[in-house]
């Protein structure tokens, strides 16, 4: 998907953009939704808030920044740099973390409530860590997850991560073919999928997807997505999609 294949885009409503679809869609008409992670279905950037306890949060947020923005387009390259950062951080503090800094984005319990209804399988998958993702699912109640796993050795991450039998990272053509592969054995056309995130290696995906949206993401991210939610919560979609 290019922006040239695509209409100018319209505010459909404050804070909601639209282009190449003529709303209102039908939330039934799909079949699944996938979802990123990070700053997508959750307030932050996990592997930042990690480094946070080794003192290295700065380094880290400027890889993941330019990561997400496109800067970095070796997105397994930035994420080996980034948690290599993170060796000697005590998985206790992965807890807290957790705890004390990890909050739902405003509407995606609703969003994802109404995909369920609907009849909709529901995919989280990030380019983070199961640590989190796993819980993130089971909290919204989300069908299939993928992330990364993080090793840890007496209770202290080593900066390396676990090879899965899919792969070592999950980047975005990781997040792209398990997209295809989840819609291929429910059976269904990729263009029945939905896809949300906001960064760079979310772009493989939501182009695979019948439906991209952007949520409050990045400049290249809005102009590729079909739907760009640029202020409110997630259950914006809703107003697109009845």
């Amino acid at each position: 998907m290019t922006t040239s294949s695509l209409a100018a885009p319209v505010e459909f409503a404050p804070g909601l953009v639209v282009q190449g679809i003529t709303p209102p869609l039908r939330l039934g008409d799909y079949r699944l939704i996938a979802f990123d992670m990070d700053s997508t279905l959750i307030n932050i950037e996990c592997v930042d808030e990690i480094a946070d306890a080794a003192g290295k949060k700065a380094e880290v947020a400027a890889i993941t920044e330019a990561a997400m923005q496109g800067v970095i387009t070796d997105f397994k390259d930035s994420l080996r740099q980034r948690v290599a950062l993170l060796r000697g951080v005590s998985v206790q503090h992965l807890e807290q973390v957790f705890a004390e800094r990890l909050r739902l984005n405003p509407g995606a319990r609703e969003l994802i409530d109404a995909a369920r209804a609907a009849g909709l399988a529901t995919l989280l998958v990030s380019g983070g860590f199961t640590f989190f993702a796993d819980r993130v699912k089971a909290q919204l109640g989300i069908q299939f997850a993928r992330a990364n796993v993080l090793e840890a050795e007496d209770g202290v991450l080593t900066g390396r991560m676990v090879d899965q039998p899919w792969g070592d990272i999950c980047d975005g053509a990781e997040k792209r073919r398990t997209l295809l592969e989840l819609a291929s054995l429910l059976g269904i056309d990729p263009r029945q999928a939905i896809a949300v995130g906001d960064g760079a290696n979310d772009l493989p995906m939501m182009g695979a997807a019948g439906l991209s949206v952007a949520y409050h993401a990045k400049p290249a991210v809005r102009a590729q997505a079909r739907v760009a939610i640029n202020s409110g919560g997630l259950d914006r979609l809703l107003e697109v999609l009845q």
